[in-house]
Formats: C-alpha cells, structure tokens, sequence
C-alpha cells in the first residue's frame, strides 16, 4: 500500500498558518505595527483603502533591514526576536514571531522598501502570492514601507466572508487604539482613503486617552499608582457617574501589551461596589508591570489572553489599588462621626427684638370699577346689560343638548361615555381585565386582575415592544416625522464611534432624525424623531452607538430591523420611573395592540401570568 503522508508545500502552509493569524485586515495592521514598534520605530503612518482590502500600507522610521533580512522576514519560523526556548519565557516583543509577514505575503500582493540605518541602499521586495517575484536594490528612506494589496485575492472563500467597510474599519481602529494606548510616546497617524482619523503626536497617557476618546472623558478620569513586588499598577479609571450601558473603554496592558482578562475585570467591577448605577460599565485603563518570567501570553492564538502565575494575588492588588483611588478622591460616600480635634465656630447670639413683622394694608374703599372709560360708559349702563347681570340663567335657556336617538349610536363616529370604558377587555390570549385596575409595584413592573389570576407587566420591555412596532410602521410606510430641536447639539465623537455614525446617519434619517457633520468628528443633531420629542438627542444618540457598537449588523434589512430595536431599547421608560394612572392605561392598551405583545424586540418575556392556583398555594 502506497504511502499517504506527505509534506505541504510552503505556499499552502502558509495559507493554513495565515487562517490562524490573519483573519481580517486588522490582523494585518497589527502586525506590521507591531513590527514597527519592535523596529524601535518613534512615527508610523498607516494608509488604508476600502478598509484595508485594496490596501494596507504602514510606514516607519524603525532601524529597517538589510538586504538579506528582507529576503528571510518572509520565510516561515524565522525571527529575529527568538533565539532559544528559554526567550519565550522573557518575551516582551510583540507578534507572532516568524508567523506573520509569511502568512501575510501567502494571501496578498506584498511589496516592501527598507534600509538599514546607516545604510546608503536600501531594497525592494515583490511577493505574490507566496510566490517570489523580485528583488532589487532601491532608494528609500530608513525604515520600513509595506504595501498589502489585494487581500485574500488567492483565497476567495475568506475575502467573502469579510464584513462590510464600516465594520472593517471599526476593528482597524480598535487595533490602533490599542497600540497608540500602550504606547503613548509613539506618534502614530491612520488614514482611510485620504482622509486622516487619528494624527497623534507623542504625548503622556492622560493626553493621549483625551485624544482618542474625546475631551469629555478628562474630567472623569482618577489616577492609579500602586509598585508592590508581584505587579505594579498604574493607569487611569473613570468616575462612576460617568459609567456607560455598554462595555468599550476597558484596557489591560501588561508590558505594554493589551490584555483581556474577565477574572482582573470583575475585580474592577467589585471595587466600584455599591457606588457603580446598576447595569453600567466603568472605564479603565489600566497598566500593569510584572515579570516576563510569570505570565504566559501563548495561551491563546490572537495573543490577546494571558496567564498569570499567581492571579489571586494579582487580582487583591487591583481591587485594593482601585479602592485606594476611589477613597482618595472621596467618589465613595462616608460618615464622619469623629469630632476630635475640630474647630467650634460659635453661632451669633439671635435676638428678636430688632425685627418687625409686616404689615398688610388693605384699603376697602377701593373699587377698580369706579372708573369706567368715556367710551364704554354707556355700554356699561345699558339696560340689556343691568338685565343680564340680573337675571343671568336666561342667557342659557334654550341651549341644552338634545338626547341622541338610540339609532346614533351605530354610526362610526360614536365613542361611548366614560361608564362604558369600564367594561372588561379581552385580550388574544383569552385574558379578561379591567383597564384601570392596575397598581405598579416598586415602580418596574405594573400588576392587574385577569380572570385566570394575576398579570405581571414588565414596563420597560413594554415600552420597547411598543416603540419598536412604531418604528418598524414608520420604515414600511417610508414617512418620517421629526422634529427640529430650538438650538442644534453639537457631539463631539472619537475616530470609532464617528465612523459608525457615518455607516448608520441614512438609516437614522428614516427613523426622523437629522444629524449633520461639520468636521471629521463632530456632528450637530438638528432633529429627533417625533415620538422621542421629549428626550436628550445627544445622550439618545449616545445611547444608540454605544449599543450598535457592541453587536454591529451588516446585512441592510438586518441593520435596520436591529437599529429599530436599539432605538426602542435606548429610548424606552427605564425602571424606577413612577407611571400616572393614565399613562399606565395607554402603555397597557398599546402593548396588547402590538403584534406580539408578549416578548420584547430581543426575545425576553413581558407578560407573566401567576395563576390563583399559585397564589392560593403561597397563602397556606
């Protein structure tokens, strides 16, 4: 029997290495910046077309290569980062190390320029493919320059499989973030299709956060120190009345390398205990510094999870340093019952003899009728008018409503009397109630006799059904009501959430609202849907990215199905709202006239009913 076993070729290894290390042009961008970084590079400009699939090109002032090292950077396993097994123990590089450009030039157009500094020549390197295709001496500057072309165009399978430009993007951005974060002494500039997004200098790490999220988030930032002997831990957390619905502006960095870590994020939420609004996400960016020798970063491919040698010992230094911070800066209510020791500032004697109660002067001769202008004196005496001042009830004789005949009542244009809105209604789900028996307990949920027993009502998820059946109504009907806000908000928004909103603003508009963009990253919301009249546009529309953001839609139904749900979702009455008696009736008679009445856009239930089975077993 013939031998089945062979060896692949380099070309289809590396195409099977790069499904593990590129997975979309943000895989790409990260890894050529990290070379970069690890070049000791001080400026890198990153070009992007069509979200990185016509091209990526980054570029560095970083110490560049010779001729043969630009040859072997794209051989598989070969790195100049690693030298022996006992260096991945004291690893403090970033990438893949020997991975990358390989699996990178096995599914792109590659070209690359460098020189080595100190260097006269430089050279130049044509990769398609996997497949070699030239490489000569050229003049450049020190440094790198890689342009990636075309991704996927050998694989068509993974280009298919690519989101849309605006998700795309998004990635990319959270890729340089990430990098810009860690390392705030690196200027660093991403441009999308000759448009700049992110221009940063070299700065510090307050200036460098203000700069990607925005000049709101100054103000809410708390310093961290804290150097013991296991880790040392600097960085900056958010105040918690400025903490967000949605998760975003969380960062670990070890060693300057992101992290995600949910066991070291529970610390952070358990040290904003009690003092956190519920539901919410604090933000943080945290800096830790430890031994090489004690964390593992090889656990996972996308090197993004890290194992720490000792994390519970990690983790009571986090919460200890976040609560030291927090007290510091007395964001935490406390009651000082101590008086030892503080100045008694005696009160003034008060005396009363000095003050005079007022007086009220009534004059009662007074009567603002005496009088009366030459021009409507005799109107005033006219017979007629001493008549009906005299006998007023006669002005209204004649005037009574005539009964309606029994036969009115069946036109279309009869409302029953208010004794008739008593009657009971009776729902698609067999259950009969009386419309103003309802009583709201704890201010969430909303409770009314049914025939079967008892109904509970979710007001929150009652009010989502509600508005996402009206927005959806307006898309069908393609009619937009919006109405124009008195003085237009302006919103100022970093390079992320900017490019979202440019990806949604047409679809916003059906929903009625209007948002204008004066510059690449300020907008003016000159108009909000009808409906949503009475709430904040710029918190509203806040709400709204931070919620897309967290779970993005490409597919064009899709997106606007799932923007109408977060518009309700973001806009709906929150818990703890008490409700008046007729608004609790028209947020009752709404939901059973929706379509589906018992679950929310997201699936949840609205409607329960506790059967009098149950509620006769509770009392025995």
């Amino acid at each position: 029997m013939a031998d089945i076993i062979q060896l692949l070729p380099d070309s289809v290894a590396n195409q099977i290495a790069a499904g593990e290390v590129i997975q979309r042009p943000a895989s790409v961008v990260k890894e050529l910046v990290e070379n970069a970084i690890d070049a000791g590079a001080t400026e890198i400009t990153v070009n992007l077309k069509d979200a990185g699939r016509t091209l990526v090109q980054v570029i560095d002032n970083g110490s560049g290569m010779s001729p043969t090292d630009a040859r072997m950077s794209f051989e598989r396993h070969a790195t100049s980062k690693i030298r022996e097994a006992n260096d991945l123990f004291a690893i403090r590089t970033m990438g893949f190390r020997g991975e990358a450009l390989a699996s990178i030039a096995s599914i792109a157009d590659v070209e690359l320029r460098t020189r080595k500094r100190g260097e006269e020549l430089g050279s130049y390197i044509h990769i398609l493919g996997a497949v070699f295709q030239k490489q000569q001496p050229d003049s450049c500057p020190e440094g790198c320059n890689f342009l990636v072309k075309n991704l996927f165009f050998n694989v068509p399978a993974r280009r298919k499989f690519l989101k849309s430009n605006s998700t795309e993007l998004k990635h990319i951005i959270t890729e340089i973030q990430r990098v810009a974060l860690a390392n705030p002494e690196l200027a660093i500039s991403l441009f999308h299709n000759g448009s700049p997004i992110y221009e940063l200098p070299s700065e510090s790490r307050r200036k460098r956060i203000v700069s990607l999220f925005g000049k709101a988030i100054n103000q809410s930032l708390i310093p961290v120190q804290t150097e013991t002997s296991v880790i040392n831990i600097s960085g900056f957390i958010g105040q918690p009345r400025f903490a967000r619905k949605m998760p975003g502006e969380q960062f670990f960095f070890v060693n300057n390398r992101f992290m995600k870590h949910p066991f070291f994020h529970k610390a952070v939420i358990q040290a904003y205990e009690r003092i956190l609004p519920p539901e919410t996400f604090p933000s943080y960016f945290l800096y830790f510094e430890v031994d090489p020798s004690t964390i593992d970063i090889n656990i996972h491919p996308t090197k993004t999870e890290i194992k720490f040698e000792d994390e519970r010992a990690a983790w009571q230094i986090i919460m200890a340093a976040l609560r030291e911070s927090i007290g510091k800066f007395n964001l935490m209510p406390s009651i000082d019952f101590d008086q030892t020791g503080a100045i008694d500032i005696p009160l003034a004697p008060v005396t009363h003899d000095d003050v005079l109660q007022p007086e009220v002067r009534i004059n009662p001769a007074y009567n603002p009728f005496d009088q009366i202008p030459d021009g409507f004196a005799q109107s005033y005496n006219s017979p007629r008018e001493s008549a009906n001042q005299n006998h007023w009830e006669k002005l209204y004789l004649g005037l009574e409503q005539p009964r309606l005949s029994p036969d009115f009542r069946e036109t279309d244009n009869w409302e029953e009397p208010d004794e008739a809105v008593q009657q009971t209604i009776t729902h698609e789900n067999g259950h009969q109630v009386e419309p103003y028996n309802f009583l709201q307990l704890k201010n969430r949920y909303i409770i009314t006799p049914v025939k079967s027993g008892l109904m509970l009502i979710d007001q929150r998820r009652a009010h989502e059904r509600i508005l996402f059946e009206h927005f959806m109504q307006i898309l069908d009907s393609s009619v937009t009501i919006s109405q124009r806000v008195l003085f237009p908000e302006e919103l100022e928004l970093n390079a992320a959430d900017a490019e979202v909103l440019q990806a949604i603003n047409s679809d916003l508009k059906q929903f009625g609202f209007e948002i204008r963009q004066s510059s690449a990253n300020i907008f003016f919301i000159e108009g909000i849907p009808g409906p949503l009249s009475h709430l904040n546009g710029r918190n509203l529309v806040e709400k709204l990215l931070e919620a897309f953001k967290s779970r993005p839609v490409d597919v064009v139904d899709e997106m606007r199905e799932h923007l109408a749900a977060i518009l309700a979702q973001t806009s709906a009455i929150d818990y703890g709202i008490a409700l008046k008696p007729d608004e609790i009736s028209s947020l009752f008679n709404n939901l059973f006239a929706c379509q589906m009445p018992n679950f929310s856009p997201s699936g949840k239930k609205i409607v329960s009913i506790i059967a009098l089975q149950d509620l006769e077993k509770l009392i025995k």
